[in-house]
């Protein structure tokens, strides 16, 4: 298969795949230390945000090998293993999310650069998911400011946490099909 994707943006791109992989890698450690600490519904949202980041890694594999590039899978740096609260948590969520808005920018750009009109396309789907990661992040963060020490409605809102349900990111749900 010819390759129809420029050197550069494939480079780019399998740079992204190993931040989507360390992205799932955080949030299953982020899931582990509240499933330790008793939060079973923040457990929950992280499990199912790994869930997700591993599908986002998925789709940028698929996306190069579809246009005949090589998808070259890099070893994962390590991550944190501790919070001090579920509200460092998010908080360190919505940093994290900011991180890879600026890189999901970053590969819009290159696709605008070297004329890539089918890879800003592709890409259109990851600037909208970005701004629905960190609106979700501080909407979670706002709550958890709210509810502060109150034991009470920290156990309430674990529960409503827990009831998120994964769904597979549309890019791939044709895959399913």
């Amino acid at each position: 298969m010819k390759k129809n994707i420029s050197s550069r943006l494939e480079a780019a791109i399998n740079d992204q795949i190993n931040a989507e992989l360390w992205s799932a890698y955080l949030y299953l450690s982020m899931s582990m230390d509240q499933e330790a600490k008793g939060n079973k519904g923040f457990a929950n949202w992280f499990f199912i945000q790994f869930r997700e980041e591993q599908d986002h890694a998925r789709i940028f594999m698929n996306m190069i090998n579809s246009r005949g590039g090589e998808v070259k899978l890099q070893p994962i740096a390590e991550v944190d293993t501790e919070w001090e609260s579920p509200l460092a948590a998010w908080e360190d969520t919505l940093k994290h999310e900011q991180i890879v808005t600026g890189r999901i920018n970053d590969l819009m750009k290159i696709a605008k650069e070297e004329n890539d009109y089918a890879s800003e396309s592709f890409l259109k789907w990851f600037v909208d998911e970005q701004i629905e990661e960190e609106e979700s992040a501080r909407d979670i963060i706002d709550i958890l400011e709210k509810i502060g020490d109150n034991k009470y409605g920290l156990y309430e809102y674990d529960k409503e946490l827990g009831a998120r349900v994964y769904t597979t990111p549309s890019p791939l749900a044709a895959d399913a099909e």
